[in-house]
């Protein structure tokens, strides 16, 4: 069904540097302007959650049609939707921003070397992050919970300050700023990285829909695509520009536009609208029965404007 002049796409986001692609469009109107590409005249709104509860109640709701998931809630969201009109798809991912687990105890350096009485902060225990600790065990320790019971759900900022005066976790897995914050402190070094895990790039942020919507606006979900690619070359190629934006959204004291510049500089190949890992997550995930039915392939939890890109 083509979109009037009166529709409008509206955009749940939350905190942090993940959400660098959808400030972008926010800014730019990138979502409006390549809309307008594929003939149809909408306006993006854009409406800011603190969590990522409240922006799925608001999805399921039908307060807004496009939310943002981490890889395993989206999992979680397409398993419980299957065969509703309002069953879940990822229509573009938005980063695949590295998760690394830090320490300042130079004895560990590895999971081997965590000794039960090494705690482990995650920012949640639904975290991207608990999921990567729990993969690797597997690996690596032959058991997928058995570091379970020493990971604290703790904030990145509270870990870092933890990790950089000595009194904190033993480790903590966490995101950029937090990374690079803590790397300058030459005592805390990299114990275990979201690539060593997956073997390569996963998702962190994933966008979805529900089925009607997709079905009903296929153009503003292309759209949607093709915005946060614009966004992603802006990125790469213009860290400077895009950390002035970011600090428009996100004003900080710690952190000033060089700060910032610096570290999108790092992780700046590390956005774009294609999804990572999702298969790796779904078949891990279906092992431990977090999901009944898991996809054999990602293709079938994707939009269709997503079944042509360089995802797994």
């Amino acid at each position: 069904m083509p979109a009037s002049a009166q529709d409008q796409v509206r955009l749940g986001y939350g905190f942090g540097l993940a959400f660098l692609p959808v400030f972008i469009c926010e800014n730019l109107k990138l979502i409006d302007k390549h809309a307008k590409a594929l003939h149809v005249d909408v306006k993006a709104n854009y409406q800011r959650f603190i969590g990522a509860a409240a922006m799925r109640d608001a999805l399921a709701a039908s307060s807004i049609d496009v939310a943002p998931f981490g890889t395993a809630p989206l999992l979680v969201a397409w398993e419980k939707t299957k065969g509703l009109p309002e069953q879940i798809y990822a229509v573009s991912g938005l980063t695949t921003m590295p998760l690394t687990l830090l320490s300042a105890q130079a004895n560990l350096q590895s999971l081997k070397d965590f000794r039960p009485a090494d705690s482990i902060a995650v920012p949640a225990l639904t975290a991207p992050q608990m999921y990567l600790l729990e993969m690797q065990s597997e690996k690596i320790l032959g058991q997928y919970d058995r570091l379970s019971g020493q990971v604290i759900a703790q904030s990145p900022s509270a870990s870092l300050a933890g990790l950089m005066a000595g009194n904190g976790p033993a480790a903590a897995f966490l995101s950029a700023p937090y990374t690079e914050l803590a790397l300058r402190d030459g005592a805390v070094h990299r114990v275990l990285g979201s690539a060593d895990v997956m073997g390569g790039k996963a998702s962190f942020l994933i966008m979805g829909a529900s089925l009607t919507y997709i079905g009903r606006h296929p153009q503003i979900i292309a759209a949607i695509g093709q915005a946060i690619e614009e966004a992603a070359r802006l990125i790469r190629d213009e860290p400077r520009r895009a950390a002035q934006i970011y600090l428009t959204h996100e004003p900080s004291r710690a952190l000033n536009g060089a700060a910032i510049d610096a570290v999108i500089r790092d992780i700046r190949d590390e956005f774009g609208s294609a999804v990572y890992g999702v298969q790796s997550f779904a078949d891990f995930m279906g092992r431990h029965g977090e999901l009944k039915t898991p996809p054999r392939s990602w293709k079938e939890i994707v939009a269709p404007a997503l079944l042509n890109s360089p995802s797994s």
